[in-house]
């Protein structure tokens, strides 16, 4: 997906993706932006009994019926402390409209091959599996979230370390 950095680093426009930047605890992460339907704040959600733990509920969402996926439980870190303000971004795979519960929304960033490097070896395990690369940015690192094996957390639960 992400074409080889040319002689102008990014000046041609071909050579960028668009990536919406998500929160979970202190990383920052990326997501296509051609994956993301909405961006919206979860509200009702109806717990399902004997879900997977990362299945946080079902919520509705312009009349539709929205699995509610916590990107904190995919990612095996723990529920947060405090209650504050959730954000969800929509994403829609097979046809089904899912919502990834986040802490928080950032900015949609343009960024070019130059900055793209493959997943590094020292990504948290449980990680790994999840990622398609990262950006360097400004001594941040831009964790690029791979929205397919987020999704498929039915078949591949221990992922995340799910116990």
């Amino acid at each position: 997906m992400m074409q080889a950095a040319n002689s102008n680093s990014g000046v041609d426009t071909g050579a960028t993706n668009d990536f919406i930047t998500v929160f979970v605890a202190d990383t920052m992460f990326g997501l296509a932006i051609d994956r993301v339907h909405d961006v919206f704040i979860p509200a009702g959600v109806t717990p399902v009994p004997l879900a997977p733990p990362e299945i946080v509920g079902l919520l509705n969402l312009r009349g539709r019926v929205v699995t509610a996926l916590c990107l904190r439980r995919r990612l095996g870190l723990p529920d947060r402390e405090e209650e504050s303000q959730k954000m969800a971004i929509g994403l829609e795979q097979g046809g089904e409209t899912f919502a990834l519960v986040v802490d928080g929304v950032g900015e949609v960033l343009k960024l070019g091959a130059d900055t793209h490097e493959p997943v590094p070896i020292n990504l948290d395990s449980r990680w790994r599996n999840l990622s398609l690369g990262v950006h360097r940015l400004d001594g941040r690192l831009l964790v690029i979230l791979d929205v397919d094996a987020l999704l498929a957390f039915g078949t591949q639960r221990d992922v995340a370390g799910a116990a």
